[in-house]
């Protein structure tokens, strides 16, 4: 029996608010997880179908990883917590690192840039000097030369010496460039797995996609880049770079970034670039809240300890081949290539038959790459997140613009995009001259900025309206075959007023082929004078191209610097 005061309690439904329900994962975070997952796809199956007939084992982790980012592809679309697609991110990240080892395997034969880090590493091994010794031997046979426009080209190591060092103790993985490859693949996944970590959680996916996705970087590394190395000793210098120096020391983490700036600077000269404005960055973000004393005491110390770690680097090679270390790693500014990129360039190379004005092109790339960098200084709170952006920007105008200045350095656009924004730098100290915070700053600014770029813009513009100097006719055409040229006359006119040494190439596609022997003609064409020129393929027969691919006829000068060109393929018996 059941007494008044006995209550009976019937269980009923729970209630949302007894238990806490994990909040879902953000639209924009699937959709971001999903692109990674699909940027995996594009050029796998290449390395599959290689792999299939070649090694099946190989091909079959291919096919696992097909399965990985289908799996992938639906637990991002049907997951309910945040945590839940945190793994998903996980598991397309082990999928794009195990896809490009994958092609790696396949693809590690590298390029011109392979065989020279393993050469220099051969070299450094065995106790002979690195830089200034010419290697002819490495290329050819389908390994890219690259002229110069003094008529030769350059078989030599340039760049700093940090690659060949780590690839020293990889040698052992073979002959070519092999060691070269695995090191700068091995950087990449390296640092994208620093990159993945360090970004928050919803935008790791991300890195992913932009180091492993799209079969950029993955080329880049199995070519053998040594830019490859420095852009992972880029990646934590890059993140949250505008806390450097916070609160005036920098700290643990202060002192990494500048180590790894160092060894990024120690690996290619691309970082050189980007150091003028890290630097700014952090003296505009720490003096707006420290004061001008503080703040030039952090960029001291931090560009001081970048500075000690990159003499480390290069000191053996720096008292051993003083001479030729120096101009080694300067070798890629003054080694004189030919005219060749994605940038503007093209108009005299493609548009146009060429300019006697081609300097032009590296002045307006000097001075663009210093507007931008008075525009940083500025305005800061404005150019702020753009730092790892903006460098790159003074390679579109210079002679060599290959677009892997751009696309080797896209992990730093996404590092700062995340962790750099313009928050960061609302209270960055920048100039403000009365014109530019006056009641006019809005016009001001415009004449300022247009002012800071129309040096570059007026260079590039005298550049590209250049004219070229030499005026060539194809007179006679020897034919062994029908199909083949084993040599051309020409009549060749300098138009300039100055005596020019010519050196000529017939090319039928981008980028230049190998220089044609005179055989007979004069060295230096005087200033308004005409020669017949008889020139030989470099292999002694030239095959004509198909119809309807265009054939021209180059002819470069060193000093000044000049190209003039012609088309020549109806001349030859083919087609323009």
């Amino acid at each position: 029996m059941y007494s008044a005061e006995t209550t009976l309690v019937v269980p009923g439904p729970r209630t949302q608010s007894a238990v806490a329900v994990p909040p879902p994962p953000a639209p924009w975070h699937r959709v971001l997880t999903l692109l990674a997952d699909i940027s995996l796809l594009i050029g796998t199956r290449a390395v599959w179908t290689s792999a299939a007939g070649h090694r099946p084992a190989v091909a079959a982790v291919i096919s696992g990883c097909y399965a990985s980012v289908l799996v992938c592809g639906v637990l991002t679309l049907v997951v309910r917590r945040a945590r839940s697609l945190a793994r998903v991110d996980l598991c397309v990240l082990v999928t794009g690192v195990t896809l490009t080892l994958c092609a790696w395997i396949m693809l590690h034969g590298g390029s011109d840039e392979a065989l020279l880090t393993t050469q220099a590493a051969r070299e450094l091994a065995a106790g002979h000097a690195v830089y200034g010794q010419p290697w002819p031997w490495l290329f050819g046979h389908g390994v890219a030369l690259t002229p110069t426009v003094t008529g030769g080209y350059d078989f030599t190591y340039g760049y700093p010496p940090l690659a060949p060092l780590l690839t020293v103790p990889l040698l052992w993985l073979g002959h070519g460039g092999a060691p070269a490859t695995a090191l700068s693949t091995g950087a990449l996944i390296v640092g994208t797995v620093v990159l993945w970590r360090l970004l928050p959680a919803p935008w790791r996916s991300a890195a992913t996609m932009v180091c492993l996705g799209f079969g950029m970087l993955p080329s880049y590394g199995r070519l053998g880049y040594p830019a490859i190395v420095a852009l992972a000793l880029l990646v934590p210098v890059v993140v949250r770079w505008p806390r450097t120096g916070e609160g005036g020391r920098l700290g643990g983490a202060g002192l990494a970034r500048a180590a790894c700036l160092g060894a990024a600077c120690a690996a290619q000269q691309l970082p050189w670039f980007l150091v003028p404005f890290l630097l700014a960055g952090i003296h505009a973000v720490r003096r707006g809240d420290l004061g001008g004393r503080t703040a030039a005491l952090v960029v001291l110390r931090f560009a001081g300890a970048a500075a000690t770690v990159w003499l480390l680097i290069n000191t053996y090679f720096a008292v051993s081949e003083p001479g030729a270390w120096l101009t080694g790693i300067a070798l890629p500014l003054t080694q004189g290539a030919v005219v060749h990129g994605q940038g503007l360039v093209d108009i005299s190379l493609y548009l146009t038959n060429g300019s006697d004005r081609l300097d032009g092109y590296s002045h307006a790339s000097l001075l663009l790459f210093a507007g931008l960098l008075a525009l940083f200084v500025l305005f800061v709170r404005r150019l702020g997140p753009a730092a790892t952006v903006l460098p790159w920007c003074a390679f579109y105008l210079a002679t060599r613009s290959q677009d892997g200045y751009y696309l080797m350095m896209t992990p730093l656009w996404l590092a700062a995009a995340v962790t750099a924004p313009a928050s960061a730098f609302a209270g960055a100290w920048g100039p403000r001259p009365r014109l530019l915070s006056g009641p006019w700053r809005g016009p001001a600014r415009i004449v300022a900025t247009a002012l800071l770029l129309t040096p570059a813009l007026g260079s590039a513009t005298v550049a590209a309206t250049g004219t070229p100097p030499l005026r060539m006719r194809v007179t006679a055409v020897r034919h062994p075959t029908a199909a083949t040229v084993s040599r051309i006359a020409l009549q060749v006119s300098n138009t300039d007023g100055r005596a020019l040494t010519p050196h000529f190439t017939l090319t039928t596609g981008q980028g230049m082929d190998p220089y044609w022997r005179v055989v007979r003609g004069p060295r230096t064409l005087a200033a308004h004078g005409t020669a017949r020129y008889e020139l030989r393929p470099p292999a002694g027969r030239f095959p004509l191209p198909r119809p309807g691919v265009r054939v021209r006829l180059r002819a470069f000068t060193a000093s000044p610097q000049t190209l003039s060109s012609a088309d020549v393929g109806q001349s030859l018996g083919g087609t323009d």
